[in-house]
């Protein structure tokens, strides 16, 4: 069942990151992340007030935030730190590059999900896994080779490194997820709409240097409907891959491959939106990167 969920939550992933593209194009993008998180709190605080003075009903309904300890909101809060770390240096590569190139980088996120499970968790892959894993991480080199005829020179272009460094602590926080919700028994809800609160804080801080005192930035800033629909839709594949994590036989290896397959909306729907250039070169290596993930499946 857990796989069945990690797809669902490519599902959205992948419509997260369309909007996500149409959102920072020519965009602020501090107010824009700040905009997609704030969205999925407001879309969470309702059940949080629910759970104060409905408990039974959001119990019913599945849907109960719990008390937790301070020491589980360091937790959390330590986990919002690495993700907004993350999700900065993502938009601000997205804003730079074409969608093509930045998702399939991206997909390098069970490279370093893959070591850190065998390292931390004990996780042991089986021969088809290693295939599928290095075929997904040579599929993304032969990326790079593509990306270099759209003008971006992979050695030089700083964004190339924000990406790169946003795919680190985004396979990071994947890991922390499993210790969050197995070893500290949180519920999906309850460390999404805590962390959404901490990243938010994180967030507007951050503005309130870079982008609040500057008139001509805000003034530049664009609102867009693909704003509140990131937020929502992130939460969507957040709510099910926390639910996946649950079961105590899911392998975080695993469902970091699984998410990976969000590419094929990204780069086939994303392409074709976005008019992006050498559409029909990134489907070879998009193909590797299908087996490579249908490979650690089928295992």
């Amino acid at each position: 069942m857990w796989m069945y969920l990690g797809l669902l939550a490519a599902l959205f992933l992948g419509l997260h990151n369309l909007c996500k593209k149409h959102a920072v194009q020519g965009n602020e993008v501090f107010p824009v992340l700040l905009g997609t998180i704030g969205s999925g709190f407001l879309v969470l605080l309702p059940f949080f007030i629910g759970s104060l003075y409905f408990p039974e009903y959001t119990k019913q309904i599945g849907l109960y935030i719990t008390k937790i300890s301070w020491a589980t909101h360091g937790f959390i809060f330590i986990k919002s730190m690495i993700m907004a770390a993350s999700w900065v240096l993502a938009y601000q590569a997205l804003k730079h590059l074409p969608i093509t190139i930045v998702t399939p980088i991206r997909s390098a996120g069970p490279f370093f999900t893959f070591i850190g499970a065998i390292l931390i968790y004990q996780e042991k892959p089986n021969s088809l896994q290693w295939i599928g894993f290095f075929l997904i991480i040579f599929s993304v080199i032969l990326y790079s080779k593509i990306g270099k005829k759209e003008g971006i020179n992979f050695k030089r272009n700083k964004w190339i490194f924000a990406i790169i460094g946003a795919t680190f602590l985004g396979a990071s926080s994947g890991l922390y997820d499993k210790f969050l919700i197995q070893n500290l028994a949180l519920n999906p809800q309850t460390l999404q709409f805590w962390f959404c609160t901490y990243t938010v804080l994180i967030l507007f801080c951050i503005l309130c240097v870079t982008w609040f005192p500057n008139t001509e930035k805000r003034k530049a800033f664009k609102w867009r409907w693909t704003i509140v629909a990131v937020g929502i839709l992130l939460q969507l594949a957040d709510y099910f891959y926390f639910k996946a994590l649950q079961d105590p036989d899911a392998l975080i290896m695993l469902l970091s491959a699984i998410k990976r397959s969000q590419i094929l909306i990204a780069v086939v729907i994303g392409g074709l939106v976005f008019k992006e250039k050498n559409k029909r070169k990134k489907l070879v290596p998009l193909f590797g990167i299908m087996v490579g993930v249908f490979l650690i499946l089928y295992s």
